[in-house]
């Protein structure tokens, strides 16, 4: 299965975004989850978002803003690629980010065809990808064996019959597909199949959650809010209970 990566876009130009999202939907492991044309906005709407972006695509001038692509790059540091007009201006800056920030960063210069554009953002894809090491595991289920599939889009682990867990199997929920069954599996040797506790945090007898999808802590309700694929084809916010056992260390682990 091929990853499919959470697109932010920053561009101050109604135009220039229009034409950035049409072209960006022309590629298909690209997904865009937040649009905007102002620094204020974008992180506003950062905080909003159900799921963390992976890439910004930013303008490196965004006109009046009281931030530049740049600095908007610098803080969130994940992988950026600037579309912009005045590249050369900011080859310096782009270098120290991509040194200092230890993140894959990339550009296209004004004007540019859709053709290079999707070109150029498909080769930055794939550095991306070389990059962060995606890791895969292979999981059986009721109806297929030795599934690939990418530890990054695995929400969380379910031992809770309630939830549609049977004997010994677990039920499995991703980010970007239905939930599926697996089959002898256990959580005592989910390390040998790959899946780290460094990575899935236990926080109840029945659920091992992956810390990237975590939202939020809700430390009144003693619950954690994920991001994961819905029975209605989207994703949705879910919240998932923390036993007293796991509290203390849960917090220690989200800070």
């Amino acid at each position: 299965m091929t990853h499919t990566y959470r697109i932010a876009l920053l561009e101050d130009n109604s135009k220039h975004l229009e034409k950035l999202e049409a072209y960006l939907n022309k590629i298909p492991n690209a997904r865009i989850v937040l649009r905007s044309r102002s620094s204020d906005h974008f992180f506003e709407q950062l905080g909003t978002v159900q799921a963390h972006p992976d890439i910004l695509v930013a303008d490196l001038d965004l006109g009046n803003d009281s931030m530049t692509g740049m600095e908007v790059a610098q803080e969130l540091k994940i992988p950026v690629f600037f579309a912009s007009i005045n590249t050369a201006d900011y080859i310096e800056h782009i270098e120290h980010l991509k040194r200092d920030a230890e993140i894959c960063v990339d550009h296209i210069t004004k004007p540019f065809t859709e053709e290079q554009f999707v070109k150029s953002f498909t080769r930055f894809l794939r550095e991306v990808e070389l990059f962060s090491g995606l890791r895969y595991v292979y999981l059986d289920f009721n109806r297929t064996k030795k599934n690939r599939i990418l530890i990054d889009e695995i929400v969380y682990l379910c031992a809770d019959k309630q939830a549609g867990s049977e004997s010994n199997n677990k039920q499995i929920h991703f980010i970007n597909r239905k939930p599926e069954n697996l089959v002898d599996f256990s959580f005592s040797r989910m390390e040998e199949k790959g899946l780290l506790t460094s990575q899935f945090v236990t926080i109840h007898k029945s659920f091992r959650v992956n810390k990237r999808h975590i939202r939020c802590y809700h430390k009144k309700e003693e619950t954690v809010e994920i991001s994961l694929f819905g029975d209605n084809g989207k994703i949705e916010s879910r919240h998932l209970p923390v036993s007293e056992n796991y509290q203390g260390a849960l917090k220690k682990i989200l800070g």
